[in-house]
């Protein structure tokens, strides 16, 4: 069987940023033909930060870096990670020509994908309604904050309005804190990217069942609300509007990270049955404390989680976080350290199951990006090339797909279509 169980797919690819980039790069692990659209006008940001920008470049616009600094634009490692195995193809969709370009790409191609604002591509002839009739099995997935109907659908917003829109950040922090603590990475964009493959698989299945393609409609922020079941579930059932709890949970004691031996060192340690704390308990040698009435089983413990903690975090103390785990692993008691990003790069357990790969970029040199996490035994896929420079492939797609001339090509470029 293939190791790239979509090899044969071709997807246009207008993402940018994070969410969208990262629905088609996984598909691109998977041995999909992603071809990424860019232009000098309308370059991905995800390629301006990242390294240190030179002070003229400092609210420069895109096309202005482009043409002053084109090395600026190839060395952000986030780009890279986010745009692994995709092809580059620079076209100005705002033309007339460029858009004409990309209908004829895409009717050779099985799936379109972009997270514009609503109606940004149907401007110029790029949105589903359109390129159905072009190609009647075309699959188009649209990702943005609010989905493309409703009274919020134009909502504009980066990571943090997402988390904040879906009620994600209402859970985040401690009940004593006035101020919410939110999200600091791109959580709604991962969780939605997550969705948008499995929607595009699953709209492949049904094309090559039926013949027939669609339109997939994704909201960031519903993608994330979809997680957040229990606290909606007891706002409808008993009008109960939960909030922050820090590291507590209602089933669970103890639950939460616990001071070790070490200069800002954690454990991370949840127990949830009876059985599991008498495993607890054994496993720290039973100390007078563990036969208090206030723990003898999981509602007063949770009851006393203050209390708790303490003791806990008393006995914690003593050891690093390693020594932790391994005694209560032992006990079938769950805990793990708590890792940073140097213990997680150097951890044998990772390195064994390749979470990092080392790939080489043309500019940027050897680069470490973080794997597949999932293992398929008999198509594993895999990372096939770092992010591509900015129009890399122009020839190959314009000249070779397409089967334009040279001179036709040449015109083009010197029109500033493929620009």
């Amino acid at each position: 069987m293939a190791q790239y169980p979509l090899q044969g797919y071709r997807v246009v690819d207008f993402g940018s940023a994070w969410a969208g980039a990262q629905i088609t790069h996984m598909l691109a692990d998977m041995g999909a033909e992603v071809i990424k659209v860019e232009s000098r006008t309308r370059i991905d940001y995800a390629r301006l930060g990242g390294v240190p920008t030179p002070k003229d470049l400092i609210d420069k616009s895109p096309e202005a870096i482009a043409v002053a600094y084109p090395e600026h634009l190839e060395l952000n490692p986030l780009f890279h990670l986010l745009n692994r195995g995709k092809l580059g193809i620079t076209v100005d969709f705002t033309t007339q020509k460029g858009a004409d370009l990309l209908r004829d790409l895409i009717k050779r191609s099985d799936v379109v994908a972009d997270n514009f604002t609503p109606g940004v591509l149907d401007k110029y002839g790029l949105g589903y309604e359109s390129l159905v009739q072009i190609k009647s099995d075309i699959i188009v997935v649209s990702l943005c904050l609010a989905g493309h109907t409703g009274p919020l659908k134009g909502t504009r917003g980066y990571a943090p309005i997402i988390t904040a829109l879906a009620g994600l950040d209402s859970m985040v922090g401690y009940a004593d804190e006035s101020t919410p603590s939110g999200t600091r990475f791109a959580f709604g964009d991962h969780v939605a990217a997550t969705h948008g493959a499995l929607a595009i698989l699953i709209a492949l299945i049904h094309r090559n069942r039926t013949g027939e393609g669609q339109y997939i409609d994704i909201s960031e922020w519903e993608a994330v609300t979809s997680l957040l079941g229990e606290p909606l579930m007891d706002y409808i059932m008993n009008s109960r509007i939960q909030g922050p709890v820090g590291n507590r949970n209602t089933n669970m004691a103890p639950h939460g990270f616990y001071p070790c031996k070490g200069e800002q060192e954690w454990v991370s340690i949840a127990i949830k049955t009876d059985e599991e704390w008498h495993n607890f308990c054994h496993a720290i040698g039973n100390p007078k404390w563990t036969e208090d009435n206030k723990f003898r089983d999981r509602l007063n413990r949770t009851d006393n989680y203050e209390a708790l903690d303490k003791l806990v975090g008393q006995w914690t103390a003593n050891y690093t976080p390693y020594e932790v785990t391994e005694i209560l692993q032992e006990s079938g008691v769950a805990a793990a350290p708590f890792m940073i990003s140097k213990e997680q790069h150097n951890n044998p357990h990772f390195r064994e199951r390749e979470t990092f790969i080392e790939v080489e970029h043309p500019k940027a040199g050897a680069e470490t990006l973080y794997g597949i996490p999932w293992k398929l035994s008999e198509t594993p896929g895999g990372i096939r090339s770092s992010g591509p420079l900015l129009g890399q492939d122009n020839e190959h797609v314009f000249k070779e797909l397409l089967g334009l001339s040279q001179s036709a090509y040449d015109r083009l470029v010197e029109e500033k279509v493929i620009y």
